[in-house]
């Protein structure tokens, strides 16, 4: 038995020996081969490290993935909106402590929105501003969610256009839905302040003071906004007694499209 173990060792160690030296005959060869030809090693370099890359990302990033993800945020630059309306922006900004870059895509959407449904921008800013603090995820305790606060169940048939539910939390289709449920409550209503209280039954922004908060941003951001207009056209003093002027009268169209 001994001299079977003793056979048996001394055979792995010449195995062992013979591959440690074969190995190395072959890290030799290859060395000199690299030596002599460069383009194979400058090729073997990129493909190790080709091979290290995606072993550290497994998800290596591109250029389509980085557009893809440009076209999914909802942010642009404040500097290429109207005067009045960057004023605004940036104006919110500090007051709510967002990032201006989004703020300035729901800006522009409540300027435009505010135009089709002859309600004022800086009144939609304001129903956000108050319900929401800006945050597009926001959720009250008894249901309202996103920017406005709207609840899904009561407004189905609004977002099913937009891709249903789920599209509550997507900041600019919460502002569309919103603004077309308080232009419609305010056609039905007479009056936008109406419809303004309406709103808020609907979306059960009930606080003993909400429509009084509403209304006092609203002149903040309108005193910004008219502060743009007078300094770009002198002479238009009469422009904050035309806007409460306005607030008195329902919209005119029965229905806005999203």
């Amino acid at each position: 038995m001994r001299c079977v173990a003793k056979d048996a060792r001394d055979g792995f160690v010449e195995i062992s020996r013979n591959s440690f030296a074969l190995l190395g005959l072959l890290v030799v060869a290859l060395t000199l081969t690299l030596i002599v030809r460069p383009q194979l090693q400058e090729a073997a370099t990129a493909q190790l490290m080709a091979w290290l890359e995606a072993r550290q990302l497994p998800t290596p990033w591109s250029r389509a993935a980085g557009f893809a993800a440009l076209q999914r945020t909802t942010a642009g630059d404040p500097l290429d909106l109207p005067a009045e309306q960057a004023s605004v922006t940036y104006w919110l900004s500090r007051k709510y402590s967002v990032a201006p870059e989004p703020l300035s895509v729901l800006v522009a959407e409540a300027f435009n929105l505010g135009e089709r449904a002859h309600i004022a921008p800086t009144l939609i800013l304001a129903i956000v501003a108050i319900v929401s603090n800006f945050n597009p995820y926001a959720q009250s305790a008894l249901g309202g969610q996103g920017l406005m606060q709207i609840k899904p169940e009561q407004q189905s048939e609004k977002l099913e256009s937009l891709g249903g539910a789920m599209a509550t939390f997507d900041p600019l289709s919460n502002l569309r839905v919103g603004v077309r449920v308080l232009h419609e409550f305010s056609v039905e209503k007479g009056s936008i302040q109406a419809g303004l209280a309406a709103y808020a039954e609907s979306t059960k922004s009930r606080e003993s003071n909400y429509l009084e908060r509403v209304l006092q941003e609203e002149q903040r951001l309108s005193r910004v906004s008219q502060s743009v207009r007078q300094a770009r056209a002198p002479g238009t003093e009469a422009a904050p007694k035309l806007q409460a002027a306005r607030w008195q009268v329902a919209p005119k169209t029965q229905s806005i499209s999203l």
